[in-house]
């Protein structure tokens, strides 16, 4: 596990080299005051040396102003080393995320994605930052305190040997324990940043319906669990610290009365006794300061397993040419013409499922040019059958091919680029409405950009805004209406001039007239664009070159809006509740 994320370290690792040096100065000048000090009691002291004691003195203002130095030097050191390293996984799991395929993301849920990618990571980020600065220096100190102990009187430190080894049993026993709990807190995060994002995401839904009430509940459950976890990991660092203490007071008695002893006899000079208890001191200290980062630590592990999980996942569409290792001698195929073809695809989100396919056997081709619309019932597979062209999902059995090329044999953004796609859910991003459009072709000229709006029906909503193409939207596009997010997201695939285009249901939310005006916009600049329709209403799709009927999966249908209407009972029945819908309408 640490060598799987010390790896990550990466550039910042020439600041985490020159800590251990910096920690063995602080530690060396701090450890050597109460031997200074045991001289100035024992030797200054009975003989009134004056120039003895400044002496000693001075060097205890040097040392002490060095081990300051060290110990800022240290905070600096470790402080950029621990943000960089966390700066760095961040950076690894994000574009980690950026290669997922839409069922790797479906493995976890968003919330859990962004608690990895944010309080997993700090946690990693701050524990690495207190074990260069204590899991260091703590070790330092217990080791030289013990040797300096052991220098002044031995037999006294048979108390440290007895000591030391009660507490870090008890370490490992506390660690056992917190690993598991700390484990189960990262989970109950996961479920409150789910119910946060579902909220806020939904937000007029739930203000709409009246919810708040529900909503507050939902999270108080959230919060109440995920508080008794936390809890309950908490008392484990709460338990430790009595033990701890009832050992270190244990042994400076034991300490205090034994050497207490050896001074009355002459065996122990009192300035020995009093350095001494303060090694005790350092040595107990240090083991309790090592036990909070292991305890910091078993969240930490907690953590880290969580974000190797999502390091260590498998991409499931992976580049062909590149697994081959034949991407400097293999040309890579490009998509030129846009044609389109299925072969016997059958498509299932769980392979361990026999019954779960949500495409069965479907062939068809669309050439270049064609418009191609696709209906269907609610389920039937109408959204599933179009991801498998950019391959956001990939076939479980059969082919998709392009231009006579298996999808799966293009790089992946090859392949993507040559598609444009109006997904169901029309996101657009924070930034001005030309930034949004920019996304589908960056170095689109003024002119270039005005022609797609034109032809998506949104061109004249955009110059009526006062800062016309500047005007900026907020996330999402929530300052927007429906159907003016759907013409944006329309002008935004033509501007990217691809040569097949998706429009999965992208006309919903616009009236029939302005529909009517983009299906002729289509038809006259995108001639040579293969044109694939997904349309919940049959008038979307009947001037279509074909239409493809889908029923649990199946085409059960294929022609012209005129052949279907008199051949195929599925789109009559849909032709006919939709006239029907809008005569009880009227």
């Amino acid at each position: 596990m640490i060598k799987k994320l010390g790896i990550y370290v990466g550039q910042y690792k020439k600041f985490i080299v020159i800590v251990p040096f910096v920690v063995l100065i602080d530690v060396l000048c701090e450890l050597s005051m109460p031997l200074l000090m045991s001289r100035i009691i024992d030797i200054g002291i009975p003989e009134s040396d004056i120039g003895f004691i400044t002496r000693i003195g001075l060097i205890m203002v040097g040392l002490a102003l060095v081990a300051i130095a060290g110990g800022i030097t240290n905070m600096w050191l470790t402080s950029r080393g621990s943000m960089g390293y966390g700066a760095n996984l961040r950076d690894a799991l994000f574009e980690k995320l950026q290669s997922f395929s839409f069922k790797n993301i479906d493995q976890f849920s968003t919330a859990s994605l962004v608690t990895r990618l944010t309080n997993d990571v700090n946690n990693l980020q701050q524990t690495f930052m207190m074990s260069l600065r204590i899991l260091l220096r703590a070790p330092m100190m217990l080791i030289v305190s013990f040797f300096l102990a052991y220098s002044i009187n031995a037999e006294l430190s048979i108390v440290l040997a007895v000591a030391i080894p009660v507490l870090v049993v008890f370490v490992i026993l506390i660690l056992k324990a917190a690993v598991t709990r700390f484990g189960v807190m990262q989970e109950k995060i996961d479920a409150i940043n789910r119910v946060i994002q579902e909220n806020l995401i939904g937000i007029r839904v739930v203000k709409a319906f009246v919810r708040e009430d529900f909503e507050i509940k939902k999270f108080q459950t959230a919060n109440n669990d995920f508080t008794e976890s936390a809890i309950r990991a908490i008392n484990i660092a709460i338990l430790s610290m009595p033990v701890m203490m009832f050992v270190l007071n244990g042994a400076t008695i034991a300490v205090l009365w034994l050497g207490g002893g050896m001074v009355m006899d002459g065996r122990l000079g009192t300035g020995e006794l009093i350095s001494f208890t303060s090694y005790i001191m350092q040595i107990m200290m240090s083991v309790m300061m090592i036990t909070m980062v292991m305890i910091m630590g078993a969240r930490a592990e907690a953590s880290a397993r969580r974000v190797i999980e999502v390091l260590d996942t498998e991409v499931d569409i992976a580049e062909k040419i590149a697994e081959e290792g034949g991407s400097d001698s293999i040309q890579s195929p490009r998509v030129t013409a846009g044609k389109v073809e299925f072969r016997q695809v059958s498509f299932k989100y769980n392979l361990n499922d026999p019954y779960g396919n949500i495409l069965c056997d479907v062939n068809f081709t669309a050439n270049p040019g064609d418009v191609i619309g696709i209906v269907g019932g609610t389920g039937s597979g109408k959204s599933t059958l179009i991801s498998l062209i950019p391959r956001l999902y990939d076939t479980t059995e059969g082919q998709v091919l392009v231009d006579g090329v298996d999808v799966r044999d293009y790089p992946l953004e090859s392949l993507r680029e040559a598609i444009g796609v109006v997904l169901q859910k029309n996101i657009l991003f924070t930034g001005t409405i030309k930034e949004n459009l920019l996304w589908g072709n960056e170095t689109a000229t003024q002119v270039e950009i005005e022609e797609a709006c034109r032809a998506a029906q949104i061109h004249e909503f955009i110059v009526s805004q006062p800062n016309g193409y500047e005007t900026l939207l907020e996330q999402g596009g929530v300052n927007i209406s429906g159907g003016q997010k759907q013409r944006l997201s329309i002008a935004r695939a033509m501007l990217k001039k691809p040569r097949i285009l998706i429009l999965d249901d992208s006309t919903s939310a616009v009236d029939s007239a302005t529909e009517a005006r983009i299906r002729k916009a289509f038809y006259k600049e995108l001639s040579e664009i293969t044109v694939f329709i997904i349309a919940q209403r049959i008038s979307s799709v009947r001037e279509a070159n074909k239409i493809l009927v889908l029923d649990d999966g199946q085409i059960v249908g294929m022609g012209t809006h005129k052949e279907l209407l008199q051949q195929n009972n599925v789109y009559q029945e849909i032709l006919a509740s939709q006239r029907e819908g809008v005569m009880s309408h009227a």
